[in-house]
């Protein structure tokens, strides 16, 4: 049986925060070290902009994988990181692609494994929702960003519909914006700006 907890305990238990500040802070909070966070939106509003900024800000953190089992490292991607200027953080970022999801394991238990894994995309691993769970239990010391393709307003797939109930962080990518629609929502209700200019024009003023 694992441990029951008191009020107290839990009212005295301390927990590691990223403590971003700026435009992070107002849009999420504080966050969690740990845990599952959760991407989606689709094609053409800002979601590859969005987790290579997020990755960018992350590196001041922590040591990141970024598994692209999708472009792998194609011409998009390095346009990607050029653009947003990831050659900056170059020393905290390793790009793995083309690996099953038992690869990517094998890599994450390694003892000097990155704390942070963005894997792109949810689909792309294979995994239904009872796999995922075995999978969050075994890496329950890591943060996992889990990146998703969207079907109209909702995750594409009952698999990742159950992991998008189930995250700390739920980010919706729209228009250029990134909405909180989970645990953690900042001072300004949750809403994070990718692209100002794209995002005025879909949105208006």
């Amino acid at each position: 049986m694992t441990r029951a907890y008191s009020v107290d305990d839990i009212l005295k238990k301390k927990h590691k925060l990223i403590e971003w500040d700026g435009d992070w802070y107002n849009a999420f909070g504080l966050v969690g070290w740990v845990g599952i966070w959760f991407v989606w939106g689709n094609s053409g509003n800002g979601k590859t902009s969005f987790i290579i900024q997020l990755m960018k800000t992350l590196s001041q953190f922590f040591k990141i994988a970024f598994v692209s089992l999708e472009e792998g490292s194609d011409f998009t991607v390095q346009k990607s990181f050029l653009k947003h200027g990831l050659q900056e953080a170059r020393k905290r970022i390793i790009v793995i692609e083309d690996e099953t999801i038992e690869e990517i394991e094998a890599r994450m238990l390694k003892p000097k494994a990155p704390h942070v894994w963005i894997i792109d995309s949810f689909q792309y691993t294979d995994m239904n929702y009872k796999q995922y769970r075995e999978f969050k239990h075994r890496h329950r010391n890591k943060l996992i960003i889990l990146i998703s393709h969207a079907d109209g307003k909702q995750p594409m797939g009952r698999s990742a519909r159950s992991v998008m109930y189930d995250a700390a962080l739920k980010i919706w990518v729209e228009g250029y914006r990134a909405m909180s629609k989970g645990r953690y929502i900042g001072p300004n209700g949750g809403i994070y700006t990718v692209w100002p200019e794209g995002e005025q024009k879909y949105w208006g003023s």
